[in-house]
């Protein structure tokens, strides 16, 4: 966590990124990213007791906030520079980024993906017409492979925070908050390597310098909250986390200035916590969110008293795989206290399993699977356990469920529902 800011940026010495970069960076992709608008978000209003407003970048061109940043660092090369073609490095959103912003600017982009980067990420990537090269197991591997490639062959690194043209690009959401929330108290942005909290905080405080800036990261990808204490960069020993995006070793150094100068808190989120976040910015939103992008809202829906309102909160990119979504939903649906997984303990004979399915039915709750398991070693020859499924209503249907049934006599041996008390 970072102190508070409360001296007046513009007072300070020229930082490597400036206003007037970000103001030039709009001019050049007016036309070219999508003017937005934001969307409400009642369901969070009744939590912070005020306005909130959804900035949904993951409706953006490519599926992320990425196109500015990528766009305006490629169309600032000089001729000879395009000649040579861009390369990149990227697990998803950067990659299409860099693609698409190639594609429009007529240059040759290869792009670097580690081996298990998702299928619909790497089509999405060569159907915007980018040279995709898989190497490595990590994102920083595939980086450094990017990097030899760039010395090899001349071809310009496109690095996804760490150069000032990316993070001016990154830095026009910031402007366009301000002007369509004039009034915004608190933004709340997701954060990797942060040129996006670095663009955005040093464009919102050069316009308010009131206005709060919270950065987001993934509290198993934290890197910004101890590299802060330390006053440089840090890198983290290991990384586990739902969401890639924001999986980032080790800040920039560019972007790390800003933030340590311009960026009020950053803060995490758990695992439950940011699935939860996108279950319900799809069902509760309509939008398709990942769980990087999820972040920000994921922290407001957490902790609604930290965010002075009106609160703008940074979707930062939406292209997630249909099955990755799929057991992200159903993990948010366990977090949430909605899915319970139980495992009851029944004699093995005719009608036990029917008699079961009807006691949970006549609680109200869903099955939505069974499996059963006879060969643990606790169990006796006539036994068999029976794994249930199960949709239910929320934390307190979860624990009635389960008393019920004990007074019903079965052995529920185990169960896995995180909101259960």
């Amino acid at each position: 966590m970072t102190d508070a800011v409360t001296d007046d940026p513009r007072d300070r010495p020229e930082p490597s990124v400036t206003l007037a970069d970000i103001e030039e960076a709009a001019a050049v992709l007016t036309g070219v990213i999508r003017d937005l608008p934001l969307a409400g978000a009642n369901w969070l209003e009744q939590r912070v007791h005020g306005p909130v407003r959804l900035v949904t970048e993951n409706l953006q061109r490519a599926g992320s906030f990425k196109i500015r940043g990528a766009y305006y660092r490629i169309s600032r090369l000089t001729d000879e520079e395009r000649a040579r073609g861009v390369v990149a490095a990227s697990a998803g959103n950067h990659a299409q980024g860099v693609a698409v912003a190639a594609q429009l600017l007529g240059v040759k982009a290869t792009v670097f993906m580690p081996e298990g980067a998702t299928i619909p990420k790497v089509q999405a990537t060569l159907g915007y017409g980018a040279d995709v090269r898989f190497f490595g197991a990590t994102l920083d591997e595939s980086l450094a492979e990017a990097e030899r490639f760039a010395s090899d062959t001349g071809a310009v690194l496109i690095h996804p925070f760490d150069h000032p043209d990316v993070i001016a690009g990154q830095g026009t959401l910031g402007l366009e908050i301000m002007r369509k929330l004039p009034d915004v108290r608190t933004v709340v942005v997701c954060t990797g390597g942060g040129g996006l909290l670095a663009g955005v905080a040093l464009a919102v405080k050069s316009t308010n310098p009131s206005v709060r800036v919270v950065g987001v990261q993934a509290e198993m990808a934290a890197a910004y909250p101890p590299s802060l204490a330390a006053g440089s960069p840090l890198r983290l020993e290991s990384m586990a986390t739902m969401a890639d995006g924001i999986a980032v070793g080790r800040p920039g150094d560019v972007p790390f200035e800003l933030v340590r100068d311009y960026v009020d808190e950053v803060t995490t989120v758990s695992e439950d916590e940011i699935s939860r976040a996108v279950l319900l910015l799809l069902e509760r939103a309509k939008l398709v969110v990942e769980p990087a992008g999820a972040a920000a809202a994921a922290a407001v829906l957490a902790r609604p008293d930290a965010f002075e309102p009106p609160v703008a909160v940074v979707i930062s990119g939406g292209n997630v795989d249909s099955l990755v979504l799929l057991r992200i939903i159903r993990h948010g649906l366990a977090a949430a206290g909605r899915f319970l997984t139980l495992v009851v303990r029944m004699p093995d004979r005719p009608g036990s399993l029917a008699t079961l399915l009807d006691d949970i039915q006549a609680l109200h709750a869903n099955v939505v699977d069974i499996e059963h398991n006879r060969v643990d070693a606790g169990l006796r020859v006539d036994e068999v356990d029976i794994v249930v499924h199960v949709e239910t209503r929320g934390p307190e249907h979860c624990t009635t469920l389960l008393a019920e049934l004990d007074a019903k006599g079965y052995r529920v041996v185990s169960y896995r529902g995180d909101q259960v008390t």
